[in-house]
């Protein structure tokens, strides 16, 4: 029977004064009954606009169907036909603003929890062992992979279905791109991305680390070794700057350094083992991203007694997810909204504070979005132990420094095919956030899945939905 009910089920959590102290997942996920009960909410839409918003295409009325009947693994198996990584999506996609944004139950209530359905089908294939797709014949057809992350993963594992010999060259000791350095281990447990890559490995896929494309191998030199194409999706590792005073002190990070020394040095594990990374008491995270949030929480849970978010615009302008920003606000992350840094101070080795100014919202910028200037005379300073910078990142220049004949843009993505994800260069396809700059986990996948059907296409002469 239909679930008319114009509210979500209600996903469990853990209390914040007790997660914002630990690493332990924030939301605990459905039962098996509230799975059921939120599926039945789903009105089977002839339509479906929520597989249009889905950069991936997951046929999602079908799996939705399969859990209200009971049928989990067969769920698993609906969106598995379409998406690799669906334990990780259901956890980090924002769907709010894709398959959820344009759901029917949305006009007149909230819109089917898509996101946190996909996530119980997956940690229930997880849980009860259920086998990937067996790995096909191989046609004997070699392809490489450049990045280890949701693009490439994306890619090799759509590649690996059709037969080919798929071979990922990761430049760090650990798969996973964004998933495994980016992420904190509380929104995204780094057991589950090692087992939906290994999902992936099922398939023939083979990962080679620690190989840095650009310096211990070139794009060039892997055609010479018998690669027929070659996907570019190396990410965007690349921290920016605000360019101002102090940022060269001790106790400054860029928030990709922050997040990869939490993650891959494995400081989530405290207070059980020393914390590789310096916080403090005092923390103030500059910027209002998925990024910025991220990092705020992971330094509370590190120790810190206090930790603000400072940021230039409202919180209506605030580009965080708005479940994040409501997770850090229940777990006590201050937000210093309209204050903008001047100069950070130190005593010439070490953070001691910010000066910072308040800021005013004035008109339109080109984008839409209504520009900060500086109130006169505003000026303050915040006494700090630790500042992060969280103002986005850019595409490593390694990889175009070092392949000839590959077009970029003035900032440093690379120019593609839209249609096709093809480059430049004959045979060199890309996709991520090396195209487009920092965005989404579910949008790189949505990459790495049209340059798998692009490369497939070029290479045999059949379309993929002729097999």
């Amino acid at each position: 029977m239909a679930n008319l009910s114009k509210e979500k089920v209600r996903m469990p959590e853990q209390p914040p004064l007790l997660r914002a102290r630990n690493f332990e997942e924030v939301a605990l996920g459905y039962t098996p009954s509230q799975a059921m009960e939120e599926a039945e909410r789903c009105l089977q839409c002839r339509h479906k606009p929520c597989v249009n918003g889905c950069p991936v295409e997951v046929p999602i009325p079908g799996f939705i169907q399969a859990i209200a009947a009971g049928d989990f693994e067969a769920a698993y198996r609906t969106i598995t036909t379409e998406n690799s990584l669906p334990a990780i999506c259901g956890r980090v996609c924002p769907q709010e603003s894709q398959c959820e944004g344009v759901c029917v139950r949305g006009k007149k209530g909230e819109p089917v929890a898509i996101g946190r359905l996909e996530r119980f089908a997956a940690d229930y294939a997880l849980q009860s062992g259920l086998a990937g797709a067996e790995k096909p014949l191989t046609n004997g057809r070699k392809i490489a992979v450049v990045g280890g992350g949701p693009a490439g993963l994306s890619c090799a594992g759509d590649l690996a279905k059709l037969g080919y010999e798929v071979t990922i060259f990761e430049a760090l000791h650990a798969a996973g791109g964004v998933l495994t350095y980016g992420i904190p281990e509380f929104r995204l447990p780094k057991s589950l991305v090692e087992e939906e890559i290994a999902k992936i490995t099922e398939l023939g896929v083979t990962i080679h680390k620690n190989v840095v494309v650009g310096r211990s191998i070139t794009v060039d030199e892997l055609f010479e070794e018998g690669f027929e194409a070659v996907f570019v999706g190396s990410g965007a590792g690349l921290p920016r700057f605000m360019g101002i005073e102090g940022e060269n002190l001790n106790g400054v990070y860029s928030a990709n350094e922050f997040l990869t020394r939490v993650n891959l040095m494995r400081a989530y594990e405290y207070p059980r083992n020393p914390t590789p990374v310096k916080t403090g008491k005092r923390v103030a995270v500059v910027g209002g991203g998925n990024v910025a949030m991220d990092a705020a929480r992971t330094a509370l849970r590190l120790g810190a007694e206090e930790v603000s978010i400072v940021y230039r615009r409202g919180m209506e302008e605030l580009p965080a997810r708005a479940e994040e920003i409501h997770h850090a606000q229940e777990e006590g992350i201050h937000f210093r909204l309209l204050n903008n840094p001047k100069r950070i101070l130190g005593d010439g080795v070490w953070v001691t504070g910010m000066e910072c100014v308040e800021m005013e919202l004035g008109e339109p910028d080109a984008s839409g979005r209504r520009s900060p200037r500086e109130k006169a005379g505003s000026e303050f300073v915040l006494e700090l132990d630790t500042v992060i910078i969280a103002i986005g990142q850019s595409p490593n220049p390694l990889i175009r420094q070092t392949t000839p004949g590959l077009s970029v843009q003035r900032w440093g993505g690379i120019v593609v095919e839209e249609s096709t994800m093809e480059t430049s260069k004959a045979g060199v396809y890309a996709g991520g956030d090396a195209v487009t700059g920092a965005a989404t986990v579910i949008l790189a996948m949505g990459a790495g899945k049209k340059a798998a059907k692009a490369i497939h296409e070029s290479l045999s002469g059949a379309s993929v939905e002729a097999e």
